[in-house]
């Protein structure tokens, strides 16, 4: 076994990777190829599904080679929720491009169904918004006349990018979804883990054309690399993946992934969980055909407030940058950045909010504008301890991973913004992590998940508050009266 590596597709927002890990958690080999993004109109995003399915083999292939492909046990994939994608069963070829989870089109579609909200939310945990898969399926049917033709005649597949990238390196022979994902897309009734004909109906989406959903873990599909045959043992959408990466197995544990947006999962136990405070139900895992749940709440802009400070305004050359910046002043100079450039996520829920920077003076800088930008990532996050808490949640440690929690001066804030010890682990590929933990136990590498977290999972630094009660607040009041002009 100590020669056996796990390797992990992980499909993102931005890039799609091949990582190998070895049983005790350490990355061996990598590849990386960046996603283009299309912004066709305002609010649209989308995804070109044959560039990913490319991009995914070639990373595939890059680290098989570079291991050894008779080393490799098994493979997991971890992906973006909630993008969907439409492919001609009979030929394999992508309809029209993928809708992409940050994509605000279907706004008006959820306003009307808005009467429709209580009976989604009590079967699915979701809230109608655009967010979700389902409204994008009923967009691209009644839009795209080449997906309305295809399900007309019966050769549309609808599915999220795992159930894409499954069939495609499963040769077709595989249509299916993992629990994570499915229980995303607002068609899935969290008490069954099965598609509900009631909300297909509401939705109009066509049952033949979507998946089957199975568990994150088992004899998913097969495929072959290098002209070995390998199977794919680990399947769960990318914020489950980092939970279980973080080894947030007992209710009561939180993760917060720091990407293109930011996830914070709270472990919830084994049944459906209720909020009251417009966070998300969802599910955890699916293991042996039973579910374990989570609370979840979502922002929708993380990294990509920082990118678009550096790509869109030039305020920076590069992301690392940031990090200098916010540290070279002693506050935020009065600045606040309500980093709404997709709308405002939980537990708002505010689709047509835009951003805003207030607070600014002939003494401003783009050092005060960069800080409070990271500034607000520990706002969002506090926004959404408050309503764990509201929920009977309460946080003693964060868990933290993510491309942005490389940055040291961002985890300190977390953990000041929070009044919590904030955790970072030795491994922040904890997405690719988890999907390696669940392809080993589908490979039967490991027991259990818990048997696969204590052997891959390890903490790096811990972060402690370190600003007082007073301090906090007077920070908070800020954040709420900017938030309170964007919602105004």
């Amino acid at each position: 076994m100590n020669d056996q590596l796990l390797l992990v597709l992980d499909a993102g927002t931005t890039s799609t990777r091949a990582i190998a890990f070895s049983a005790a958690g350490d990355i061996v080999a990598s590849a990386v190829r960046p996603i283009t993004q299309h912004y066709p109109a305002s609010g649209w995003v989308e995804h070109d599904a044959g560039e990913i399915l490319a991009c995914s083999r070639d990373c595939l292939e890059e680290v098989a080679t570079a291991v050894g492909v008779d080393r490799i046990a098994a493979i997991g994939i971890t992906n973006q929720r909630e993008t969907v994608v439409f492919w001609d069963r009979s030929t394999g070829d992508p309809l029209a491009r993928a809708i992409v989870w940050q994509d605000r089109r279907t706004a008006d579609i959820c306003a009307a169904l808005k009467a429709h909200e209580p009976m989604v939310q009590a079967r699915t945990g979701l809230l109608l918004d655009p967010y979700f898969s389902a409204t994008k399926i009923r967009w691209a049917l009644d839009n795209w006349p080449m997906v309305g033709d295809a399900a007309r005649d019966g050769r549309l597949a609808v599915g999220t990018v795992e159930s894409w990238l499954i069939w495609h390196l499963s040769g077709g022979a595989a249509h299916v979804t993992d629990a994570t994902n499915a229980s995303r897309t607002m068609l899935m009734n969290l008490a069954t883990a099965a598609w509900d004909p009631e909300l297909l109906a509401l939705f109009g989406v066509p049952a033949a054309a979507l998946p089957t959903i199975v568990d994150c873990a088992g004899d998913l599909a097969s495929t072959t690399i290098a002209g070995r045959s390998i199977p794919i043992t680990g399947a769960a959408g990318d914020q489950q993946a980092a939970a279980i990466g973080q080894g947030c197995l007992t209710p009561g544990m939180l993760k917060a992934t720091y990407g293109t947006g930011c996830f914070l999962l709270a472990h919830a136990g084994a049944q459906p969980p209720v909020s009251n405070n417009r966070l998300l139900s969802t599910v955890a895992w699916q293991l042996n055909g039973t579910c374990a749940y989570a609370l979840e709440g979502a922002i929708f802009v993380a990294g990509s407030a920082i990118q678009w400070l550096r790509d869109g305004l030039g305020l920076i050359a590069s992301s690392a940058e940031s990090e200098r910046l916010a540290q070279s002043v002693p506050d935020n100079g009065g600045v606040s950045f309500v980093p709404a450039l997709a709308g405002l996520g939980a537990p708002y829920w505010a689709p047509d909010a835009r951003g805003l920077i207030c607070g600014l003076s002939g003494g401003t800088t783009r050092a005060h504008i960069v800080r409070a930008a990271l500034e607000a990532q520990g706002q969002q996050t506090a926004d959404l301890v408050d309503a764990l808490a509201a929920d009977g949640v309460a946080a003693a440690v964060l868990r933290v991973d993510g491309g942005m929690v490389a940055n040291n001066w961002l985890c300190q804030d977390l953990a000041d913004s929070l009044g919590v010890v904030v955790e970072r682990p030795r491994v922040i590929e904890t997405t690719a992590m988890g999907a390696a933990m669940l392809a080993g136990v589908g490979a039967g590498l490991f027991a259990d998940l818990p048997a696969a977290a204590a052997a891959m999972a390890a903490a790096d630094r811990r972060f402690h508050p370190a600003i007082d009660a007073a301090a906090r607040d007077e920070r908070r009041a800020a954040w709420h009266a900017a938030v309170r002009r964007v919602l105004g």
